[in-house]
């Protein structure tokens, strides 16, 4: 057959599978069975001899290792009060800007982002605090709930990221490398969120868009207050000091960061009283839920991928493209309206899984970077946390906030825009995501 046709074919398949309420990695192993059954002409025995050793090996990957720990950390962080010292330790900070307190959603999304490799997490563990407190001095929802759901995706980007684990699982790229790498379009993504709140709110003016007056104080009461602010951001400084730093000096893999952060966080909850064994069993088994999850997707694609491996469709559709003569730029543009359309129907684990075998040969085929092109895809499956009507972000704050979801997603629109924007500036100026990981691992 064909390879788009084939390639057509299994796309439809797994479609149909999903929207018959299949779960995710249900359909994925589905489709891969029928396609070698009846597309490559296999017979079952065979396909199962050859998905048996493909499991075993893809579950065995020690990079995997580190989904539980961080799932876990998040939780942790999630169920205490350290969230909490977040948004108090960067009030008095960001008041002053232009914007004011709303500032605290994009900060706040970027710090825990640190810690936490999950976009839902980061997204409700900042919006329980800062929506309420938001509200009380009259900022509008438009900024609030916008800038939300923008800097919430963060928690993909920001290292470390689920997200970015099971890409260089798949993709056979070191995860250190990915982390690296999505240090500074994170925080490049940040600072346009913040600059566009700035700008909002400086154009727009009145009291719905500015921060409430600073109360009077004393010079020594001012001084007291940002020592206490500085006070509630050190243990999470210290936090994510532990864990990045030690991937990023070759002290630890990611892996064992892992278990170290997890460690410290746990240390830090029981010395500050927060720990409980309601906190702890909560956390554990949401945790436990969460990675069973994302192991049984990890493990379906591995399958998918060996499929379409045996029937040659990758790497003929690579040749194909490669002889159409498609720059990247424009092979960019394609596969972005694409990932767009995915993410208004899938979750952006389910979007990895289910484009990388296809699209990954044809990135190498046409010299892009793998890290380039890892960087890139996170940000548009943080996109697809954002677009309407599978956009988990999305539903994550119209449940915290009471507002309909299509405000939402309307408000959640010029972040959608400054994300492309942030796609953009990383194609023009590739080393924005490669100097770190060139930097620090040669």
């Amino acid at each position: 057959m064909d390879p788009i046709l084939s390639a057509l074919a299994i796309l439809a398949g797994i479609l149909v599978f999903l929207v018959s309420g299949i779960w995710i990695y249900a359909s994925l192993i589905l489709v891969a069975v029928l396609s070698l059954m009846f597309i490559g002409d296999m017979n079952f025995g065979r396909v199962t001899d050859i998905f048996g050793s493909i499991t075993l090996r893809s579950s065995g990957s020690w990079e995997l290792s580190a989904i539980p720990l961080f799932v876990w950390m998040g939780e942790l962080i999630l169920l205490t009060d350290i969230s909490s010292r977040i948004f108090r330790g960067l009030a008095p900070l960001v008041r002053r800007l232009p914007g004011g307190l709303v500032h605290s959603n994009v900060f706040g999304c970027t710090l825990f982002s640190a810690i936490c490799g999950s976009s839902a997490a980061t997204t409700a563990t900042v919006g329980k605090i800062t929506i309420t407190e938001l509200r009380k001095n009259s900022y509008h929802d438009s900024l609030i709930l916008g800038s939300l759901a923008g800097s919430g995706s963060l928690g993909l980007l920001i290292p470390p990221s689920i997200v970015m684990i099971v890409y260089g699982v798949l993709a056979e790229v070191p995860v250190d490398r990915l982390f690296a790498a999505g240090v500074l379009p994170g925080l490049l993504l940040g600072f346009l969120f913040s600059l566009y709140i700035g700008a909002n709110s400086l154009i727009r003016g009145g009291r719905s868009t500015q921060a409430a007056p600073l109360e009077t104080v004393s010079e020594d009461r001012a001084g007291y207050t940002l020592f206490n602010s500085l006070l509630d951001l050190l243990p999470i400084a210290i936090i994510i000091g532990i864990v990045l730093g030690s991937i990023y000096t070759g002290v630890a893999t990611p892996s064992e960061a892992a278990a170290i952060g997890t460690l410290s966080v746990l240390v830090l909850t029981v010395v500050t009283g927060a720990m409980n064994w309601s906190v702890f069993h909560k956390s554990l088994m949401s945790a436990l839920y969460t990675s069973t999850m994302i192991f049984a997707v990890v493990v379906a694609a591995s399958l998918i991928s060996t499929a379409l491996g045996y029937l040659h469709i990758p790497i003929n559709l690579a040749n194909m493209i490669v002889e159409s003569n498609l720059t990247p730029g424009q092979f960019i543009l394609i596969i972005s309206v694409f990932f767009i359309f995915l993410g208004m129907i899938l979750d952006g684990i389910s979007i990895v899984v289910m484009s990388l075998p296809i699209l990954f040969p044809i990135v190498t085929a046409m010299g892009i970077d793998p890290i380039w092109f890892g960087i890139y895809l996170v940000i548009m499956v943080e996109l697809g946390q954002i677009t309407p009507p599978v956009g988990f972000n999305l539903m994550i704050i119209h449940g915290m906030s009471g507002a309909p979801i299509s405000k939402v997603a309307v408000y959640a629109l010029p972040f959608c825009g400054l994300m492309c924007l942030g796609v953009l500036i990383l194609y023009m100026a590739p080393a924005i995501v490669l100097y770190l990981p060139q930097y620090l691992f040669g």
